[in-house]
């Protein structure tokens, strides 16, 4: 038997010398059709990990304060076995085991200090706010996560007391700005209303040209209590009252009074846009058109003089159309004109003759309200409206025509210094 074992031995041998002087060969494979066809395994070994590094560092605590595993006296408390736990991960709750571990001298359960930092929610508050933001409702938030590792507690309830709490934080950060080291010269004042409630926005432009969300206030309707709250609050966090401030409103007399009652200097500018459209309602469908292009003709004029004898001229053209709507032209025609009556350069009247910059922030405020279905009392609506803000700020870009701010501080800084003298 020995002999037969060592003749196929041998013979195993001599096939083996023959290739000794074997031909190396390279192959090249697709890697990166292996890497795409294995992203979702690479994602989950990451997310396999991740978790054994938090629990590693649990574990490690555990024998930092009882010891090794086994022994005695080595620590001032011993391991009582282990629970079902989670921890926060990829923004959602990961189920872990988590150890416990209980103080020798009175048998009390001590609490594992890396166990409680790794339950902190700060990512996944900050997760649900930015879903919530980009339009993500309650309901669906759970079915849109793809989870990389076996998760729970984020269905609509959870999502909701999250975004309570996140968007608590974001009223206070917006309701708490310290306005006076902004260096404003420029506030546009509009509403939003959604569930029965009105919220009044304020957004100020700096000498710079950037846009700030300044506050909010909250009211049955558009009217001037509101609206002088708001301004009260502003001058609280630092709005200087004897400052010249542009305000640029809608057409609403209630936001005019107030201004005028709470800033004796201000300069208001009403909304252009706002009064061709109050115009043209008064008007049959055949006659929009051509009033319209005409008082817009008018507002495009760069002097103050021209473009109060062209408007004067539709006025007069309007008495014989229609006179309510003469009426409508006439009213407060003067704070239309007031970016012209101070001289602005083209590009920088073009963009404060309007209240299209705040507008377009409440756009998008808007965009993300008509998404709830019940509104509940307290702060729900100024919770929303803060939050979608805030996120809206972060895509701010500066005023057209910028670069001609500071004619627009010396002109309102001049005619301050005339006030005064006027007064003295």
């Amino acid at each position: 038997m020995k002999k037969t074992i060592k003749k196929f031995a041998e013979a195993a041998n001599r096939k083996l010398k023959k290739f000794k002087d074997a031909v190396e060969v390279n192959l090249t494979l697709p890697i990166m059709e292996i890497l795409s066809e294995t992203q979702w395994q690479v994602e989950q070994l990451a997310s396999a990990a991740g978790l054994k590094v938090i629990e590693c560092v649990i574990a490690e605590e555990v024998r930092q304060r009882t010891g090794e595993r086994y022994q005695r006296d080595n620590g001032k408390a011993y391991r009582w076995g282990s629970q079902r736990g989670y921890t926060v991960f990829a923004g959602r709750k990961v189920p872990i085991q988590k150890p416990r571990i209980v103080n020798k001298k009175n048998g009390r359960e001590l609490e594992l200090d890396s166990y409680r930092r790794f339950q902190q929610d700060v990512r996944l508050e900050q997760a649900v706010m930015d879903q919530m933001a980009l339009g993500l409702s309650t309901r669906n938030y759970e079915p849109s996560i793809r989870a990389l590792c076996e998760g729970y507690g984020i269905q609509k309830s959870s999502v909701s007391r999250r975004f309570i709490m996140a968007s608590k934080k974001e009223l206070d950060e917006l309701m708490s700005r310290d306005i006076g080291k902004l260096d404003l010269c420029v506030l546009f004042i509009d509403g939003v209303e959604r569930g029965g409630q009105c919220v009044i926005v304020a957004v100020g432009v700096d000498r710079q040209g950037k846009k700030h969300c300044l506050g909010l206030w909250q009211g049955a309707t558009e009217n001037g209590t509101v609206a002088k709250a708001l301004l009260q609050d502003l001058i609280r966090r630092g709005l200087k009252q004897e400052r010249r401030y542009l305000f640029v409103i809608d057409g609403a007399k209630a936001l005019s009074s107030a201004v005028r009652k709470t800033f004796p200097l201000a300069e208001i500018q009403r909304c252009q846009l706002h009064k061709r459209r109050n115009v043209t309602g008064h008007l049959p469908e055949t006659h929009q058109a051509d009033v319209d292009r005409r008082i817009r003709a008018a507002y495009q004029m760069n002097g103050y003089a021209e473009a109060k004898a062209e408007l004067d001229k539709v006025v007069r053209y309007l008495d014989k159309l229609n006179p309510s709507a003469a009426r409508s032209l006439e009213e407060g025609l003067e704070e239309t004109l007031t970016v012209h009556r101070l001289g602005l350069p083209d590009l920088l009247r073009s963009s404060l003759n309007t209240t299209n910059i705040i507008e377009s922030s409440l756009s998008r405020v808007d965009h993300m309200l008509h998404r709830v279905k019940r509104w509940n009392g307290g702060d729900h609506v100024q919770r929303w409206v803060a939050t979608d803000l805030l996120h809206a700020e972060k895509g701010f870009r500066k005023v057209k025509g910028f670069r001609d701010m500071d004619v627009l501080i010396r002109v309102l800084g001049r005619k301050t210094s005339d006030q005064k003298k006027v007064a003295a």
